[in-house]
């Protein structure tokens, strides 16, 4: 195969979640969007489904209704950006569950489908989705009226425990929501991590499940393996990749391999970033290309078929860090390119 392999963990999805769940008392759903975070959403979700999972989380009714045929009929699967024009045939033929973020797209989901299930977003500071204090206020009523499935909002800097914003919001949770006979959730991943007091009746990771900070001690969840093309020597002075950014500074041995920006794999990443041979660093040599990469492999006393980039010797926060980005941007930019293998054990 001459494009990179790269093996999806099933199990440690599956031992994150459960992990994740052993924290809280109240329900854990799933966040699986953006195509579970780059992983495949048919078959994390049916993955998760099969251990008992009846909740899940998309940004867009497009992403639900792929969720649903891989899914089948059961879970609950939510809608973060609530009933957009155009979307009542499939929120509605599909049992997708939107989450309101405003009075518009309540009016316009009790028209086009009244007595469908829905939830309630409410923004507690983080100014993105929800509905504001004042018009929580006039609509909460008619509202609660609809028996909502749900009053949800979202922590702007839970993976920051200390951070002030966190009990900010908690507070202003509990008095835009409490007293009132409906499920609530606050916690992504990071909430859990802060405690009781952000659980509430379900949690929703995401991250967490695919092996990212704020959860440090989530399981590896992606492993990619990426093949030499070819080996060459480089006298010193001679110059690898475009730019002429790596000079040999002694004999030197340059592996090209069969991936690049075209992959996902960030080109600010490269100075900063190393393969490996089994437990051995072999570092990036010159710019990561959009399909090949040049890798200093003098120090191995082998000539390898592949390098791996990310695996048990290297964590996607470890490339978003060395890119100077998050590792939500290294997994959802992970490229269609790559021979996906998924592994449940």
């Amino acid at each position: 195969m001459s494009t990179a392999h790269l093996t999806i963990h099933l199990d440690a999805i599956i031992a994150n979640w459960r992990a994740l769940n052993a924290m809280t008392d109240s329900e854990t759903a799933a966040v699986v969007k953006a195509d579970a975070y780059g992983l495949g959403a048919d078959r994390v979700g049916r993955a998760l489904a099969n251990i008992g999972v009846r909740t899940f989380f998309v940004a867009a009714a497009e992403e639900g209704a792929a969720l649903r045929l891989a899914l089948g009929p059961g879970p609950a699967i939510n809608i973060f950006s609530g009933h957009m024009a155009g979307d009542a045939d499939m929120i509605g033929d599909l049992q997708l569950t939107p989450m309101i973020n405003s009075l518009d797209q309540m009016i316009r989901h009790v028209e086009a489908l009244p007595k469908h299930p829905f939830g309630l977003q409410l923004d507690t500071g983080m100014n993105r989705l929800g509905m504001e204090p004042a018009e929580w206020a006039a609509v909460r009523e008619i509202a609660l009226a609809q028996a909502p499935t749900l009053i949800m909002s979202h922590l702007a800097c839970a993976d920051e425990p200390d951070h002030a914003m966190n009990a900010q919001q908690l507070a202003a949770f509990h008095d835009m929501s409490d007293g009132l006979d409906v499920p609530r959730s606050l916690a992504n991943t990071g909430g859990i991590l802060l405690g009781q007091p952000y659980h509430f009746d379900l949690s929703r990771p995401g991250i967490g499940l695919y092996g990212g900070l704020p959860f440090v001690d989530a399981q590896p969840v992606v492993t990619l393996d990426i093949p030499v093309i070819q080996t060459r020597k480089l006298e010193p002075g001679e110059t690898v990749g475009y730019g002429n950014t790596f000079t040999a500074t002694r004999e030197t041995r340059i592996a090209t391999i069969a991936a690049g920006y075209a992959d996902g794999i960030i080109r600010a990443m490269g100075p900063k970033t190393q393969l490996f041979s089994g437990g051995q660093k072999c570092p990036v040599a010159g710019r990561i290309s959009m399909d090949m990469i040049g890798v200093d492999i003098t120090d191995l006393d082998h000539t390898p078929k592949s390098l791996e980039l990310l695996g048990r010797h290297q964590s996607v926060d470890t490339l978003a860090d060395n890119a100077d980005t998050i590792g939500y941007e290294i997994l959802t930019s992970l490229g269609t390119r790559y021979k996906r293998r998924y592994q449940n054990g």
